[in-house]
């Protein structure tokens, strides 16, 4: 049971901060154009490689090809602060010809690192609020890229668990202060839905492995809790902790990305981040054709997905409506 929603919300482009035009850069010594990539997962991950697949895929498909006119390099965050700052450190000097950047964090970093390499961000939900670009028609610096929401979504993860979980009278935002996306993004939205549905909406900060048992417990305590995981590199990182944990409390999850379904959250609705990848790639390719990053304009996603995880409905004691099945782009059994 699959449909394709599509949300198409495009820029436009101009000319904006000096960077190092592309002649001008320093090549490799065998001659192939070199590109760091910043993941925000951990290595190990399978879900997170064949992000990287797709990235590689792509370039290859446009004419790019490994161990001849391309080298590639690969850091991985795993949601680390520190391994944030010394693997964008790390990239940025070995010079590249561009980079990609996936998540708020890792893009901030290399940020703080370059003003002159090219830099292509990806799942970055608010980069004007993080200073990313002075607008999406108009980037105005060395970077450009796409988006993995736009702020209204926020909406629609409330509106989703009260209609699964119609009992739900509060929901906690699960996040992490050091990696999570700005928070004032989603939040109107948020809260706007949540009092049309008369649900209260709290915070739940967690800054360590070690506190996500204890929180969930606490937010246990009360019946009639749900939690929306923000978006956040620590989340997604210990999404198999996080997931099994609140489900093990009874307490119904969603959150933004399909990966969570997989791990047992109730519902996810976000951005297909294989297309992310490839778009991201798209833009790497004419970046080392000679384009400017300040004449790309940052994108918002183009496609989303509804997943609904009924094994996890049915441990919690929940009954999914037939026509939101339905209405599913995948439904977990």
């Amino acid at each position: 049971m699959r449909r394709r929603d599509f949300i198409t919300l495009f820029g436009g482009a101009t000319a904006g901060h000096v960077w190092w035009p592309l002649p001008a850069r320093a090549q490799q010594a065998s001659g192939a154009r070199l590109v760091g990539v910043l993941m925000d997962y951990a290595a190990s991950d399978q879900t997170a490689q064949s992000l990287v697949t797709a990235f590689r895929d792509t370039l290859a498909k446009l004419g790019w090809q490994e161990g001849s006119n391309l080298r590639i390099e690969v850091r991985w965050s795993a949601g680390s602060a520190d391994k944030v700052r010394t693997f964008a450190k790390q990239l940025i000097d070995l010079r590249p010809d561009a980079i990609l950047g996936r998540g708020t964090p890792e893009t901030f970093a290399l940020s703080r690192e370059t003003q002159t390499i090219p830099i292509v961000f990806a799942a970055v939900s608010d980069p004007i609020g993080s200073g990313f670009a002075a607008s999406l028609t108009h980037p105005g610096r060395n970077m450009t890229g796409f988006t993995n929401v736009e702020s209204t979504v926020g909406s629609k993860w409330v509106e989703l668990l009260k209609e699964i979980a119609p009992r739900t009278t509060h929901v906690a935002l699960l996040f992490n202060p050091a990696t999570a996306a700005p928070f004032q993004f989603y939040l109107p939205s948020i809260q706007a839905a949540a009092q049309s549905l008369d649900v209260k909406v709290s915070t739940a900060p967690i800054h360590a492995k070690d506190e996500i048992e204890g929180t969930i417990a606490a937010l246990a305590r009360d019946p009639g809790g749900g939690v929306v995981v923000m978006p956040d590199t620590f989340n997604l990182t210990n999404r198999d902790l996080i997931i099994p944990q609140a489900t093990r409390y009874g307490i119904p999850v969603v959150s933004n990305n399909p990966i969570y379904g997989e791990s047992g959250a109730l519902i996810t609705y976000g951005v297909d981040f294989t297309e992310l990848l490839r778009q991201a790639a798209g833009y790497i390719d004419r970046i080392l054709k000679g384009a400017v990053p300040a004449d790309l304009p940052v994108q918002n996603p183009t496609k989303f997905e509804l997943v609904i995880n009924l094994k996890t409905a049915k441990a919690l004691g929940l009954t999914v409506p037939s026509a939101m099945q339905l209405l599913a782009d995948e439904v977990i059994e």
